[in-house]
């Protein structure tokens, strides 16, 4: 077990991705939109992912530059 899933946190955090758009909302509206869509469909971008969750797959596939934010 991982420090970030001893202390509940995700990784990675909002703050890590800052640089990907200039809008933290935007940021967690398309992580909310991506994680949507990992629930639907079961399938994420990552190969070997560190989360199992949908929110965290949907972070580190952001941080991957696997999904691009608009």
């Amino acid at each position: 077990m991982n420090n970030n899933q001893q202390t509940g946190m995700r990784y990675p955090s909002i703050d890590q991705l800052a640089d990907k758009t200039s809008s933290k909302y935007r940021l967690v509206m398309a992580v909310a939109k991506r994680a949507l869509q990992i629930d639907e469909t079961k399938k994420t971008y990552m190969e070997h992912p560190s989360n199992k969750k949908s929110i965290g797959l949907a972070l580190e596939e952001i941080k991957a530059d696997k999904i691009l934010i608009r």
